[in-house]
């Protein structure tokens, strides 16, 4: 089993930034990919961005140019950089984790097998 934990949520205003952390417990061996998802009110889960533990990075067109992916793997954690905020930017977004099965022709690249409970991003317009 694999734990994670979000921090960093919180308000900003449309043009700025946040930055998300997701910091990985317990079996951790089983957490080669990790990745950002999000989810607004009444809409779907959707992907953000991925990561794979050796540096390949991935990202959703939504936000491809504005938030960034970095990961440290000796602290076990994962950071989602959130720059030029907008308003539909707005969502829970949660971390996942998984051991690096690739499926094709999903947005998230990976299957994701653990998820952390979310945290609150607000963009005001």
């Amino acid at each position: 089993q694999v734990q994670l934990v979000e921090t960093g949520g919180g308000l900003a205003q449309a043009g700025g930034s946040l930055r998300l952390s997701c910091t990985a417990s317990g079996r951790t061996s089983s957490a080669r990919a990790m990745g950002w998802f999000r989810q607004a009110p009444g809409k779907e889960r959707e992907f953000v961005a991925a990561s794979w533990y050796a540096g390949d990075t991935y990202y959703s067109d939504s936000v491809k140019g504005r938030f960034t992916i970095t990961r440290d793997n000796s602290k076990k954690m994962v950071y989602l950089q959130m720059d030029s905020l907008k308003y539909e930017d707005t969502a829970i977004y949660y971390c996942a984790a998984g051991p690096g099965v690739v499926v094709p022709g999903t947005p998230g690249r990976y299957e994701y097998d653990y998820w952390g409970q979310g945290t609150q991003v607000t963009v005001s317009s």
